[in-house]
């Protein structure tokens, strides 16, 4: 089969494209903990049978996502969180030649990988995987990392100017049939070129979770799925989100695109059992010393948030990176999911403390009520 034979439009290939108005991911498989920031009992940890049975798992129930995070050293504390850790890449390769019909990502912090190794390592990806590939692109924040790499630390502003350089030479690798010259403020490029081409066509898509004025208008501009942060309850907020989003892809670069956000499942028999859980890992067996150097880092103890605003912060930070708490019953959680589709999220990336187990009560118990709800098609697995 040539190469053009191979080449097929996206949707028909990668599920992030389906018709499910909730579409739905697995976060954080590829490191210690995963999103939780805990020493509670059953936590992540970094194998590769671990990694194999969660992507099976999320494969055959048709779930559209499987999302690593790039790391490379931890944050210390008792847990030493996420640091232990699969290069996002490779990981993505060896999950997409065990999986057959779920979207597999990289995560990549551009200041870490050449664009002209990033277009090659991607294109592997898109037929290991026969076009089921997604690419997560990260500007880098974390100060450690990139020293480790001798990488510059470059201003918020510029990190996007970065990132914009080095995906216009990836996009430009992945369709440029000949050589192309590339001069610009970051890169040089002579004679650039790069075959195969991914299978996806016109490329694989993007995602991109830029919050600031500068990351959104990124996001508008380059990726397919924009990433939010969504806080709890606030319905009205996420919606204004979404919407300026969708507004300025299309309104500015004529463009549309998904936005997506991240949620951590407690899910109980009952709601008081679900709450009493989370306290255990948050309060009683949350690594609080991890979460002090990370939002450290972040600049959330920089005095602009309020006493309490922080504790909030660091809670939902430990719990599950930051994400919307999907807290309760399956019923409760399908209610909650609804919400969310309701002010314009097309979909979630979601993280448990243990995460095989949990996945298994969530396929069992969550899914068959969000096909019930109109979420979510059922799903059939190809021939």
């Amino acid at each position: 089969m040539t190469g053009d034979q191979q080449a097929a439009p996206r949707q028909a290939t990668n599920p992030l494209f389906n018709d499910n108005r909730l579409k739905l991911g697995v976060f954080g498989a590829n490191v210690s903990n995963g999103c939780a920031i805990t020493l509670a009992e059953g936590r992540l940890e970094t194998t590769w049978p671990n990694t194999r049975r969660i992507a099976t798992l999320a494969d055959q129930a048709g779930l559209e996502a499987m999302v690593p995070v790039a790391r490379w050293k931890g944050f210390g504390g008792p847990t030493n969180f996420n640091g232990s850790c699969f290069e996002c890449y490779t990981w993505a390769a060896g999950v997409a030649a065990v999986t057959e019909q779920i979207g597999v990502f990289s995560t990549s912090h551009v200041p870490t990988v050449h664009p002209l190794m990033a277009a090659k390592q991607a294109t592997t990806i898109d037929h290991i995987s026969n076009g089921r590939f997604a690419l997560n692109v990260v500007c880098g924040w974390y100060q450690p990392e990139l020293e480790m790499f001798g990488a510059p630390i470059m201003e918020h502003d510029t990190r996007y100017e970065y990132a914009a350089e080095w995906l216009e030479i990836v996009k430009q690798l992945w369709t440029a049939e000949d050589e192309f010259d590339f001069e610009g403020r970051f890169f040089r490029i002579q004679k650039g070129f790069h075959q195969p081409k991914p299978i996806q066509r016109p490329f694989p898509p993007i995602m991109n979770a830029g919050g600031s004025p500068v990351g959104q208008r990124f996001a508008a501009k380059y990726a397919d799925m924009a990433f939010i942060l969504v806080r709890e309850h606030d319905y009205d907020g996420a919606r204004a989100q979404v919407q300026h989003l969708r507004r300025l892809a299309r309104e500015e670069f004529g463009r549309e695109l998904q936005v997506w956000t991240n949620g951590y499942v407690v899910c109980r028999p009952t709601e008081r059992e679900a709450r009493e859980y989370l306290h255990y890992y948050v309060r009683e067996r949350g690594d609080w010393e991890a979460v002090d150097n990370l939002t450290r880092i972040i600049g959330v103890q920089s005095g602009v948030l309020p006493p309490e605003a922080v504790e909030a912060f660091k809670f939902h930070f430990i719990a599950g990176w930051g994400g919307y708490p999907l807290v309760g019953t399956p019923e409760q959680i399908t209610d909650t999911l609804g919400k969310l589709v309701g002010v314009g999220l097309d979909g979630v990336v979601l993280s448990w403390v243990n995460y095989e187990a949990e996945l298994q009560q969530w396929v069992a118990e969550v899914l068959p009520l969000l096909e019930q709800a109109g979420l979510r098609r059922p799903f059939r697995r190809e021939a």
